[in-house]
């Protein structure tokens, strides 16, 4: 089974299933002297945690064991591999799904490409959003190593079904990480929470959009023709699973407009050159501008739900249904928004070390310092919300 990496000078390789022993990811790329804990990748890790309210009820620690490439708190530049074991596993759930593959899900795909017999059922086997998890964890290396342009990546649920949420600064996207559902307000925290009970209630599922920002991030990011930073960011994230569309600034919306109003003003922003809109959302050519980077993706409504669907039995050959037993999100966007976020991070790292951004074989201890300082602060940020809340 190939295409389980990405990235070319920060790679990752991703590898487990739902129902393994454990998941995990491979980073090569990362240069050496970069403090790194196990308590950076948790923090993380927390808020993409399945166990919590309003997501699904499997209730895994999610605890990160780095296996290698890190010493004495610092990173070598050798390859790191982070394990995350799997403890929370109730595979007599996929009995059925076994015989009966799931509307909308990978199981018919992976039956036709590998065969019946080879095929892991359990938990959707490698094709489980399980499989984030070791995403997540090269994402917090990711997002600590772009604060030394002191770049900060944050996001939150633009759309939850139905209701759409207003527009957010981002100080709001940032703390909406400690929103049980990814709000950045508390008017449309309540109206998304309504809409996943209803679903829950109703054995069903809502879709929606995140909405991910890159604030300060690098200018000169990207190749014009075919490495185009949007080509990079697309793919990274449209390969989370259950995402279904992506657009960055304007998106779509430009197709209707008039090249007068779509076009960005360019004007001076003290010593320099600026555009006053943002309306390409970071992005003009395929390459970053500078300002902030903005992106949207839709993810779909999760596939494994109770309410009764019809699929074929594969028994028999014969039309059946299926009510999806098991421990599902009702909103699988709610933690999609921290995987977003994370391949965003993990492009833009990418980029930045193949452009020389960011040193890409070691940092000097005056630089560790620096993106140490600013990991702390953006760790610290939100904390008397999450109190609050």
């Amino acid at each position: 089974m190939p295409g389980n990496s990405i990235g070319k000078a920060f790679s990752l390789t991703t590898f487990g299933e739902s129902h393994g022993a454990a998941v995990g990811v491979v980073i090569d790329g990362v240069p050496a002297g970069l403090r790194l804990s196990q308590e950076d990748i948790q923090f993380e890790l927390s808020f993409r945690r399945p166990g919590r309210m309003y997501v699904s009820g499997r209730r895994e620690k999610d605890v990160p064991e780095i296996l290698s490439g890190v010493y004495n708190g610092r990173t070598t530049g050798s390859p790191i591999a982070i394990v995350i074991r799997n403890t929370d596993v109730i595979s007599s759930f996929y009995e059925e799904v076994k015989v009966k593959p799931r509307p909308g899900h990978a199981d018919l795909p992976f039956i036709i490409r590998y065969g019946y017999e080879n095929w892991d059922y359990r938990g959707g086997g490698r094709s489980s959003a399980r499989e984030t998890v070791g995403r997540v964890a090269a994402g917090a290396i990711a997002k600590k190593l772009l604060m030394f342009h002191d770049t900060w990546i944050a996001g939150h649920l633009k759309s939850l079904g139905p209701v759409d949420s207003p527009p957010a600064d981002f100080l709001q996207v940032l703390c909406s990480k400690y929103s049980p559902v990814r709000a950045s307000d508390k008017e449309t925290e309540a109206k998304f929470e309504a809409l996943v009970k209803q679903a829950t209630v109703e054995g069903d599922s809502y879709g929606g959009v995140a909405e991910i920002v890159a604030k300060n991030p690098p200018p000169g990011l990207g190749e014009p023709v075919f490495d185009k930073i949007k080509a990079d960011l697309a793919k990274a994230i449209l390969s989370i699973p259950a995402v279904t569309g992506f657009e960055y600034g304007l998106g779509f919306q430009a197709s209707r407009m008039r090249g007068s109003e779509a076009n960005d003003v360019i004007v001076k922003k003290g010593e320099k050159l600026g555009w006053r809109d943002n309306k390409s959302g970071g992005i003009l050519g395929g390459i970053t501008t500078g300002e902030d980077i903005v992106v949207r993706c839709a993810f779909k409504p999760t596939s494994s739900i109770r309410k009764p669907q019809g699929t074929i039995d594969l028994r028999t050959g014969e039309p059946a249904e299926i009510s999806v037993l098991g421990r599902h999100d009702p909103a699988v966007a709610i933690r999609g928004v921290s995987v977003a976020e994370s391949m965003m991070a993990i492009t833009l790292v990418d980029h930045s070390l193949r452009s020389g951004v960011i040193p890409p074989v070691k940092l000097e201890e005056r630089q560790a310092e620096v993106i140490e300082d600013r990991w702390r602060r953006y760790m610290e940020e939100c904390k008397p919300t999450a109190e609050s809340q």
